[in-house]
């Protein structure tokens, strides 16, 4: 009898590299709930998607959505975000994460990381982001799927996807100066990003550090640039900088 052929491929540190990437990178994502007033029918809106110091991915939402009723009845949910380009859309990476929403009260310590972190990927969300019917969830990964193109499919852990360093918060302590050093020096911010570095201007802006990397929009534009390797503390940020740029 023949061997059935093997759909996925072993999830190596490789993929799970790119498929954080490629989650990282992405502005607004599709978000499936399961409806309560439809005895459980499946419900997909979209999302603004910003992540956490932790890389937690995280969506503000009015509790006059659909989608928010439905977190709030039923955590379970999934997340479908990836690339887009030119030809078949099936040949471009995406990732499908299963997630249980965690909703984020004003009066949670970590509100003010989460809003300020928003904002700054989604400025435009400054319209709306205190109205009092709209609130934060974290959406915490259980699993994934990841696709990177035609006969790349991998399986995930949730923690494939987090960062647990221990550096995480001292860098979000550190984090507003952080940002300001880094948008100062252009110069080392071009070099850090090596070949795409061409159409970065001043103009672009670091809107968010971790231990992994850092986050850069200019307008709708996003970037995301991953360090070599990871930080151990935000001295070790400034450190990478001056080390590649010299």
């Amino acid at each position: 009898m023949a061997e059935k052929p093997q759909v996925l491929r072993e999830t190596d540190d490789a993929a799970r590299k790119l498929a954080r990437l490629v989650f990282r990178e992405q502005r607004s994502a599709a978000i499936g709930v399961l409806e309560p007033v439809s005895d459980g029918f499946p419900f997909v809106s979209r999302a603004l998607l910003g992540f956490d110091i932790d890389a937690v991915p995280i969506i503000l939402a009015s509790q006059l959505a659909t989608h928010t009723q439905a977190l709030l009845a039923d955590a379970r949910c999934s997340v479908l975000a990836g690339r887009s380009g030119k030809g078949d859309p099936l040949a471009h990476a995406r990732i499908t994460v299963q997630c249980r929403a965690e909703p984020i009260a004003r009066t949670d310590l970590r509100h003010a990381r989460l809003r300020e972190r928003f904002l700054r990927r989604h400025p435009k969300a400054q319209l709306y982001i205190d109205f009092p019917d709209f609130l934060f969830f974290r959406l915490n990964p259980l699993r994934a799927s990841f696709n990177a193109g035609f006969g790349r499919a991998y399986a995930l852990t949730g923690d494939d996807l987090l960062i647990s360093s221990a550096a995480m918060e001292a860098i979000a302590a550190a984090e507003h100066a952080l940002l300001a050093e880094l948008n100062s020096n252009k110069d080392a911010l071009s070099y850090f990003l090596g070949e795409e570095r061409s159409d970065v201007t001043p103009a672009w802006q670091v809107t968010a550090v971790d231990a992994e990397g850092i986050d850069l929009v200019q307008g709708d534009a996003f970037r995301r640039a991953d360090f070599p390797r990871e930080v151990e503390n935000p001295d070790d940020v400034r450190a990478m900088f001056v080390k590649l740029y010299r």
